[in-house]
């Protein structure tokens, strides 16, 4: 399975060399206090990285971590109850 893993992460790898040698004409950015120039490919594959964490951190703040304090809260609640006994006939 791990030797699947890595010829799918090349094949990405490869693909990622592939576009950016596809797409090698400058491009300036100027972000007002500071001007930027980059190959077009970089410049893409940088903005679908940063979407990419933007939308991890997103979904980490609005999914996981109300999850993680739900289940922690339900684990109190399970340690503060009183054992019930159990009668066996």
């Amino acid at each position: 399975m791990r030797v699947v893993w890595t010829i799918v992460a090349l094949l990405f790898v490869i693909a990622g060399a592939l576009f950016g040698a596809l797409n090698s004409e400058q491009l300036s950015l100027d972000f007002y206090a500071v001007q930027l120039s980059l190959p077009k490919g970089a410049a893409l594959l940088a903005a679908v990285l940063f979407g990419w964490l933007v939308g991890g951190l997103v979904l980490w703040l609005a999914v996981v971590v109300p999850l993680k304090r739900r289940f922690a809260q339900q684990r109190r609640d399970h340690a503060r109850r009183e054992p019930v006994p159990v009668v066996v006939d």
